[in-house]
């Protein structure tokens, strides 16, 4: 687990973790590579200094929100591993956005992915670094100022993001397995006295209960984490 504060105090408001289940597995050799390149620019990113708005008198925002001073702004970095998986880093003088397309195969995982999203931003406060809305064009975004840099250890926080992408996908497939497997059992219980029944039919209704089961009810995720 990643802790953002590092040798921040006991229950500090700055303990965040992103929980993980169990040993976590070697990183596939195909994503190494990106995630690395990912790591790297982001470090270099993060080189962020104090800096006074330039349009408001004794107000300090983050510029690259702002975006009132275009000469502070750095130019943005898309670091992509395909056209559906990949990362916009958003570098200016006091703040850096990094926004992320998660990887989605299928409707299913789009729907995944969403409810996924939206269960993390209903809980931002927490994270301290995540934006309630993402840029347009991506799933979840991330939002690090000079504040966050200063308060908190700097390799932590690329630490926390590099750990959240290689979590993302595991729980998202994690949920669509558990999802299927759901789904068949109740296909195959309910076409069981149809001693015809084709197993066509049970492939295609299972389908059908895997695309309402998600609409109709909560998450793993949210059961999971809620008390």
């Amino acid at each position: 687990m990643t802790d953002l504060a590092g040798s921040s105090p006991p229950n500090s408001p700055f303990d965040i973790q992103l929980e993980s289940k169990g040993n976590n597995p070697p990183v596939s050799q195909s994503l190494r590579p990106y995630l690395q390149c990912v790591r790297s620019s982001l470090t270099a990113a993060l080189s962020l200094s104090n800096f006074a708005s330039q349009a408001s008198e004794r107000h300090n925002v983050p510029e690259i929100e702002a975006a009132s001073s275009p000469e502070v702004l750095l130019n943005p970095l898309t670091i992509a591993r395909n056209e559906n998986e990949k990362v916009l880093i958003e570098p200016s003088v006091n703040s850096v956005r990094v926004s992320i397309r998660i990887k989605q195969a299928d409707e299913i995982e789009n729907i995944l992915v969403h409810k996924f999203t939206r269960f993390l931003t209903q809980r931002a406060e927490s994270f301290f670094i995540l934006r309630r809305k993402p840029v347009k064009g991506y799933d979840i975004s991330f939002l690090i100022t000079n504040t966050h840099t200063e308060e908190m250890l700097k390799h932590k926080l690329v630490d926390f993001i590099i750990q959240f992408m290689e979590e993302v996908d595991k729980e998202i497939s994690e949920m669509k397995l558990f999802l299927n497997a759901r789904a068949r059992f109740v296909a195959e219980s309910f076409l069981t006295p149809r001693k015809s029944a084709d197993r066509a039919q049970v492939v295609v209704l299972a389908g059908l209960i895997a695309r309402t089961a998600i609409l109709a009810e909560p998450t793993r995720l949210q059961m999971d984490h809620d008390p």
